[in-house]
């Protein structure tokens, strides 16, 4: 448990630090969303105390797949999951869109597109360490409730609660949110190496509270996390449901006293 969200960042951004420095690096699975900024913001600030000759090793040896993409978004719509990521990594660390690898919301066929992703991350070798977000619905990715384990990489239709979460993103509108996604499977996400599932906030306690303590389920996607064999999850307090860490009690000494 971490206090805030930037403690959050904090933390995961030292994950996937090892993960890139690794001797025999696999790919990294990300994710995008207001979780997800702080996560980047610590890792740009990881890479950028390395010496030069290891953060060169870090960003030369870069691979990575993201969850998921809108449907009908090209690469250069400011709201498409491609733009965020040049934003967060690609551009301040110079990571080439090949090594930065997302599936193409523009495709004329989404479905099409969806095996082809798919089929590229098994020739990858599949995910090393995946970070995850947590949806309020309990969606990991896109993969909407109700979700079987095995489900594999796909074309999604998106839920109303989902369009409205990511409704920022479109001005506030969730009319404006596309209405389908291409989004790694859970079966996918299940065959990564280690799984990290990133939670803050008090919006998400209670669905976080769901997937920890019921019977994993179709009707709560993150569920079927639990059976993963190396599952780490890391929260802060209000998504725990606690209260914010209370501030330092201040010194009742005056100046100078010992």
């Amino acid at each position: 448990m971490e206090s805030d969200g930037a403690a959050v960042g904090s933390r995961v951004a030292d994950r996937l630090l090892e993960a890139l420095l690794a001797e025999k690096p696999r790919p990294l699975g990300l994710a995008t969303g207001r979780t997800m900024a702080p996560v980047y913001a610590a890792l740009r600030q990881r890479l950028g105390d390395l010496e030069p000759v290891r953060r060169r090793a870090a960003l030369e040896g870069w691979s990575s797949f993201n969850l998921d993409e809108y449907v009908g978004l090209g690469a250069d719509h400011p709201a498409s999951f491609h733009a965020a990521m040049r934003r967060e990594l690609g551009d301040p660390l110079g990571i080439p869109p090949d090594a930065l690898r997302l599936p193409d919301g523009a495709a004329p066929d989404p479905d099409r597109e969806a095996r082809r992703y798919g089929a590229a991350l098994a020739a990858a070798g599949g995910i090393g360490l995946q970070i995850l977000g947590l949806g309020e619905n309990g969606h990991v990715g896109f993969n909407e409730p109700p979700c079987a384990p095995g489900a594999r990489t796909r074309c999604v239709s998106l839920q109303e609660a989902t369009r409205r979460q990511n409704a920022a993103a479109f001005g506030g509108d969730p009319e404006r949110v596309p209405q389908r996604s291409i989004t790694l499977g859970l079966a996918e996400i299940l065959a990564a190496e280690r799984i990290v599932l990133v939670v803050t906030g008090a919006s998400k306690a209670a669905i976080l509270r769901r997937v920890l303590e019921d019977p994993p389920q179709a009707a709560v996607p993150a569920s079927w996390l639990l059976a993963h064999p190396d599952l780490t999850v890391i929260a802060d307090r209000s998504a725990l449901g606690l209260s914010p860490s209370p501030p330092p009690a201040a010194d009742p000494r005056p100046p100078g006293s010992s």
